[in-house]
């Protein structure tokens, strides 16, 4: 019986783009008794892999924390695995306002202590003892209260890019970290004061409304489903948006926009940018804002140290990484010397700049008729020469191709030179080893497809 993933992310988005059918990408959260979490991840597993679901869910003894990537047509099953659970009958749905077939390439589903790490006992204070839930209308017109406090719980790195007008953004790396920082900074408002919280799907606010009211805070109140949820209102129903610029999300995405204001900069030159990557020195993963231009000059890096560890034979990099620690820490860094205009904690409502108004259409790249035909090998970085195997099918000067891959996301361009085992050539077929010019640096996880004209 398959209780785990037989392929990797690469292959697994190989094989959505080949099969072209629309994605759904969407959160949800339940708290309940769970007595055996191992049988229900087994069973879960066995029920989300049937139906092509991916994601990253955590289920523990207190519930469930999901973030996944459904097939649309598949929508309604995925549902009924879902309403075979008393707890999760009528369970609400966050679905994501862009969409993204590759947001999520593994079924991830994990045992975990608490399925969000929030440093409290839950024995000390009565968890069902909530705050009060507002829809985006009741949201808006609380936070117009100048009675009102409002608190965002999530992390430097998410506020940064983007939050509500005239909210507490805390310098922090963890909700765990938030909850005791806020209850020091709100003391003197308990009896008098709404406090009004938010988060990005609202599962942090639903143990932490329970906390505060157990702290003493009189008026509480949350927002329901989250940033999340509040856009899809916002949009349906045509209510002002009090959210500026981007929800920072963890898949693939990094973030969906909200509004098409910019009220962050690149980390490295100051421009106007609200687009976090990840360094791609394997060693540092460092997640970071940084805008094109910073990308094309530093080749996705953070600093010129990782520029410079990129550039030497993948055997030293692996020697250089033996004992860091890297992998699935990836979003709790954010921060480093290198970056001048990092500004954690110190987030503005001031809008830098307008997104253009080609926010790309996100289904774009499954418009693009392509077909895989090869995989990199190698990059020469002085000469800046990518190299590739031909794994089948062929290649002619003038096609256009795209590369892509984790690191170097999606790039297009025409053929206009190109080496076939060595000599310049024409035409490549299977087996051909090409190289050719490319304005980027390549990885090995990196995809060759041909683009087939219409």
């Amino acid at each position: 019986m398959q209780l785990y993933n037989t392929l990797s992310a690469e292959e697994r988005a190989q094989l959505i783009d080949e099969v072209g059918k629309e994605r759904l990408t969407l959160s949800f959260y339940a708290y309940a008794k769970i007595e055996n979490p191992k049988k229900f991840r087994d069973d879960l597993f066995i029920a989300w892999n049937a139906l092509d679901a991916l994601g990253r869910i955590y289920v523990a003894h207190e519930g469930i924390n999901a973030q996944m990537s459904v097939p649309a047509d598949n929508f309604e099953a995925f549902r009924e695995t879902l309403e075979a659970y008393d707890f999760m009958k009528g369970i609400r749905l966050n679905v994501a306002v862009e969409q993204d077939n590759h947001s999520f390439l593994k079924l991830t589903i994990k045992v975990r202590n608490k399925i969000v790490a929030d440093g409290l006992n839950d024995d000390t204070f009565d968890v069902t003892n909530k705050g009060i839930h507002l829809k985006a209308k009741e949201f808006n017109n609380l936070l117009a209260d100048p009675n009102t406090i409002v608190v965002d719980f999530r992390n430097h790195y998410e506020s940064e890019v983007g939050h509500f007008e005239g909210a507490i953004t805390p310098d922090v790396e963890s909700f765990r970290e938030s909850l005791p920082i806020i209850n020091e900074q709100l003391q003197d408002y308990k009896e008098d004061k709404n406090l009004l919280m938010y988060c990005t799907g609202g599962i942090r606010c639903e143990k932490a409304s329970a906390y505060f009211k157990h702290q003493g805070f009189k008026n509480v109140y949350q927002l329901e489903g989250g940033i999340i949820e509040y856009a899809r209102q916002v949009k349906e129903e045509g209510i002002e948006s009090k959210f500026l610029g981007k929800n920072f999300v963890f898949d693939h995405r990094l973030g969906e926009r909200i509004t098409d204001d910019i009220i962050a900069q690149c980390h490295q030159c100051g421009k106007p940018c609200d687009n976090h990557t990840n360094c791609a020195n394997d060693a540092c993963h460092l997640l970071f804002i940084q805008c094109d231009e910073c990308k094309a000059a530093m080749e996705n890096c953070c600093s010129a140290e990782c520029l410079e560890i990129i550039h030497l034979p993948l055997e030293q990099q692996v020697e250089l990484r033996k004992g860091l620690q890297v992998g699935n820490k990836i979003f709790r860094k954010g921060k480093s010397p290198a970056l001048k205009f990092k500004h954690s904690g110190n987030s503005s409502t001031q809008i830098l700049a307008k997104a253009k108004a080609a926010t790309k259409d996100i289904r774009q790249k499954i418009k693009v008729k392509k077909v895989c035909i090869g995989k990199g090998e190698h990059y020469y970085s002085k000469s800046q020469i990518g190299q590739f195997l031909i794994e089948k099918g062929d290649l002619a000067l003038g096609e256009k191709v795209l590369i892509s891959g984790p690191t170097t996301g999606k790039q297009e361009f025409t053929i206009t030179q190109l080496f076939v085992n060595g000599h310049p050539a024409e035409t490549a077929k299977e087996g051909d080893q090409i190289t050719f010019k490319i304005p980027f640096r390549i990885r090995l996880s990196d995809k060759l497809y041909k683009i087939l004209e219409d």
